[in-house]
């Protein structure tokens, strides 16, 4: 499925065109509709949820609660926005706002959606299993599954702006001078190779070698040796050392002289075989992601302690809200206790 041509549910093009996703993201085209239809659809999922969720007590808490779950999300993106933006830019990020946003509303709307599609199983055990502490463990495990799936997504679409560069500071432009770029290497001539034994010396002008005799002995091989000896002039070429080739250094033979069954190294200095891998570091962008996520965990679940309640106590009357005491994760420990 292509970018052009979006599904009505903008969820399945998430789920099936991730790649189109991150692409459209990258090229920043239309992203302001896009944005819309996440925005839209992670409200309307929320909203189901949390009526799921203050079903527990009253119909009236359903519906606060269906307020409130979409206000949760929405003001800790809010909070935590910002934050996330100026990492970037302090770290030599080129993401726009709206990149950002859409990145992160990717991972609300992957959260909403599959935290919705949890609820049928949220009311099955409302409605055989009604108590109070099981169901308000069930729901925040759900929740919390729900924003760890959707949080991969986000790490996953700051991966691929990474492979395009986006995380990382733009480059400086070098010239280099006009001299390097059009400089031809200088040409090496080949060296004489010493006649074989036997061979006379007026034989050396006729094959275009020098008659004086070199000022010192060159090794030659035995193969080099028996091509001189018919009038060849290749010079067999040295063998390449095991440190450049990565191979064990092995016999080089002049053209036509190969035994049958020699296999020679096919890996050379400076072939891409040879070639090390750059190391690659994660950018600090990278890092500071996971913190950042870390910074909205808290944001949110603090936030959602201070909306609270969202299932309502049935020993409680009915309350928009509630007194700021204690704190989220000791009302989780205590609920754990009291099971």
């Amino acid at each position: 499925m292509s970018g052009d041509r979006p599904s009505p549910l903008v969820i399945e093009r998430i789920l099936r065109d991730r790649q189109g996703i991150w692409q459209q993201i990258v090229a920043e085209g239309d992203l302001n509709a896009l944005t819309g239809r996440m925005l839209a659809s992670s409200a309307i999922a929320l909203a189901c949820y949390g009526a799921v969720l203050g079903a527990f007590h009253s119909p009236l808490m359903a519906l606060t609660s269906a307020l409130k779950l979409p206000l949760l999300f929405l003001v800790t993106l809010a909070i935590c926005l910002p934050t996330l933006y100026l990492f970037n830019l302090v770290f030599g990020a080129r993401l726009s706002v709206r990149q950002s946003l859409a990145l992160v509303m990717v991972a609300i709307t992957v959260t909403s959606m599959l935290a919705v599609a949890f609820a049928p199983i949220s009311l099955f055990f409302l409605i055989t299993a009604p108590d109070y502490g099981f169901f308000k463990l069930l729901n925040v495990a759900i929740l919390t599954l729900s924003a760890l799936v959707g949080l991969r997504f986000l790490t996953g679409g700051m991966q691929v702006l990474n492979d395009h560069g986006l995380l990382a500071p733009e480059p400086a432009t070098t010239k280099a001078p006009a001299q390097a770029a059009t400089q031809a290497p200088a040409a090496v001539a080949p060296a004489a190779v010493a006649p074989a034994t036997g061979s006379t010396p007026a034989d050396a002008p006729a094959a275009g070698l020098s008659a004086e005799p070199a000022a010192e002995p060159v090794a030659v091989p035995a193969g080099a040796a028996v091509a001189a000896a018919n009038g060849a002039t290749t010079v067999a070429p040295a063998p390449v050392p095991a440190q450049w080739t990565g191979q064990p250094a092995t016999t080089a033979f002049p053209p036509g002289m190969m035994p049958s069954g020699y296999a020679p190294a096919q890996r050379q200095w400076g072939s891409p075989q040879m070639r090390r891998p750059e190391p690659t570091q994660r950018p600090a962008s990278m890092t500071l992601l996971y913190i950042w996520i870390l910074l909205f965990g808290f944001v949110g679940t603090q936030l959602a302690w201070t909306l609270r309640p969202f299932f309502g106590d049935p020993g409680q009357d009915f309350a928009f809200f509630r007194s700021i005491d204690g704190n989220f994760y000791a009302e989780i420990l205590r609920t754990i206790a009291n099971l």
